[in-house]
């Protein structure tokens, strides 16, 4: 097997006793029926494709348990679902950055699902607290979903994660690491359906817009949500 790009790992070789065309072909054949059964095995044995298919809900609940115990997974063994989103331009070397944080491959898993986001599946002991488990040398957005018990809870952590980033870029702008779990009335807020929202809007300011607003009251809000909401403050 021979091939121009010398970065590819060589990971398999077939020998067939000939000189002609003919030993040319078979070897051909041969080494093509390999590499489809390479695939095909890597597909159904590889952990980091199971957990990428749980967190994208490509496999029903049901097949889930049943996977876990092939590949000698703990089914009911806390985790939680990092999304780390780049906020530059890609940088290759990101995907590098957080695998090196994370070098346990058979308890955590550092998946690329886009051009800009990173997935990191990790194990946690029970009772955890989320608190500043990651820092990243390169400029990103990470949102962290809550800790699930069972497998098949991790694409619930996973769409918790997505929306911790979301809502933080509309709340929390000074965050770069936000937590599910600490995003207030925020994710309230943002889970309200968006005609509700300006039917409130239109009842609170019904002389006009927020811009009609005078620059002494914007300041008396804004004074009023930095001390909590406390009148006398």
């Amino acid at each position: 097997h021979t091939t121009g790009d010398r970065a590819s790992r060589l990971e398999y070789a077939v020998f067939v006793q000939g000189e002609d065309e003919l030993a040319r072909s078979i070897c051909s054949l041969v080494a093509v029926s390999i590499n489809n059964i390479k695939t095909l095995y890597d597909e159904k044995h590889d952990k980091a494709t199971f957990v990428k298919n749980i967190i994208l809900d490509n496999i029903l609940p049901g097949d889930i348990y049943i996977k876990s115990r092939e590949l000698h997974f703990g089914n009911d063994v806390p985790r939680v679902v990092f999304l780390v989103r780049q906020q530059a331009p890609a940088d290759v070397a990101a995907i590098d950055v957080v695998n090196g944080m994370f070098p346990d491959k058979q308890k955590d898993f550092v998946l690329h699902i886009s051009e800009t986001d990173i997935v990191v599946v990790k194990e946690v002991k029970a009772g955890s607290e989320i608190k500043d488990l990651i820092k990243l040398s390169v400029k990103c957005l990470i949102g962290i979903g809550s800790v699930s018990s069972q497998m098949k809870d991790i694409a619930k952590s996973f769409k918790e994660a997505t929306t911790a980033i979301e809502v933080g870029a509309v709340f929390d702008t000074e965050k770069n690491i936000i937590s599910f779990e600490n995003l207030g009335i925020g994710r309230l807020i943002y889970q309200l359906p968006i005609t509700l929202c300006e039917m409130f809007l239109s009842e609170v300011f019904r002389k006009g817009s927020i811009d009609s607003l005078d620059q002494e009251t914007l300041f008396t809000i804004q004074k009023f949500f930095e001390n909590n909401l406390n009148v006398s403050e």
